[in-house]
């Protein structure tokens, strides 16, 4: 039998994969069939644009999450604090990564910990929906939200990755009704997430009458977590395995529109190869109240908090831009934006 490596170390390994190994999927994000109308006459001072957005009642600078991405090691926790001070600085949304870890090794918390850092960020905690049908319930997500006082819980989906890991949690039967409990249980609102194969308007709707607060379609274009789990295989037919699903998965842009269509007034997060402003302009355009990335701020924190910003602030001048050229002096406005499907 395969030895199975501890929560801890395949975070490393997560890590170290995602910044040296090619791990885009073979999918596009989708975004490229649409194209906004220019707007020769703007009618707007492009000083006078705001960013500013609202997501499950908080105000943020501009409707963008650093997503989740890690924790569990002495690099995750740097790189965990580093994005924490970039997000405060610039009034963004965080999301950590899946503290389950921290769960099972209490002096594994503090490299989630990031509130001393970033008193007034949306800060989104984390744990693995599977982990439901493991031992954890309610309480568990209790604990995840207040070791890191976090203003919502984030369950991730990720099926396929845990059916290509040896260590992987693959029973994900009745795995609904646990996540309703969970919505029924806490005091902060829960948010269901995929990790880059993307969320259909069947389980949206599921998820949405199971009381979740908001949905990250999380879809295909970007990160491949096949990739990456092919990349920390440990065989040969593991690693085809795990190859074999290179272009698997919804595209972000199907199923942000999918999941808008079917459920209009749920807040939707867009992520899932999300490179520049205009990307994020298409989302929130496409129905989403938010819009993640991972893999370019991580690639900026493995340098510096500096770095990070100068990263998100070019998304957002992008933004910006593409608003003025449309004609779109607020998100509301923006959203309100028709796209011309290619």
């Amino acid at each position: 039998m395969s030895e199975v490596a501890p929560t801890s170390s395949r975070k490393a390994d997560h890590i170290r994969i995602n910044l040296e190994e090619d791990v885009q999927s073979g999918l596009s994000n989708g975004l490229e069939r649409y194209r906004f109308l220019h707007q020769a006459l703007p009618e707007l001072n492009l000083q006078q644009v705001s960013t500013r957005a609202r997501f499950l009642g908080h105000a943020l600078e501009a409707p963008l999450l650093i997503s989740s991405m890690t924790g569990g090691t002495e690099e995750a926790r740097r790189i965990n604090r580093t994005l924490a001070e970039a997000a405060q600085a610039l009034g963004i949304a965080l999301g950590l990564g899946s503290q389950r870890a921290a769960l099972e090794d209490s002096a594994l918390q503090d490299t989630f910990q990031v509130r001393d850092l970033a008193p007034e960020v949306f800060l989104l905690a984390n744990l693995g929906a599977v982990q439901l049908n493991y031992g954890c319930g309610p309480d568990e997500c209790r604990r995840a939200v207040e070791m890191v006082k976090a203003n919502a819980l984030v369950l991730h989906l990720n099926p396929l990755q845990e059916a290509l890991q040896t260590e992987g949690n693959s029973d994900f039967s009745n795995l609904l009704s646990r996540i309703e409990a969970v919505c029924h249980s806490l005091l902060v609102p829960v948010i269901v997430k995929e990790v880059g194969w993307g969320i259909s308007a069947k389980v949206a709707h599921w998820l949405a009458d199971a009381g979740v607060a908001g949905i990250d379609v999380a879809g295909a274009g970007g990160t491949s977590w096949s990739q990456v789990e092919m990349h920390r295989a440990r065989s040969t037919q593991a690693a085809r395995l795990a190859a074999a699903f290179v272009n698997w998965g919804i595209p972000t842009a199907e199923a942000l529109r999918q999941c808008h269509a079917e459920l209009p007034h749920l807040p939707l997060v867009a992520s899932g190869g999300i490179r520049d402003g205009v990307d994020v302009a298409k989302c929130i355009a496409l129905g989403a109240s938010l819009v993640g990335a991972a893999r370019p701020f991580l690639q900026a924190a493995s340098r510096s908090v500096e770095a990070v910003v100068e990263a998100v602030q070019l998304v957002e001048q992008e933004l910006r831009i593409v608003m003025f050229a449309v004609g779109a002096a607020d998100i509301p406005s923006l959203q309100a934006t028709p796209l011309q499907n290619l």
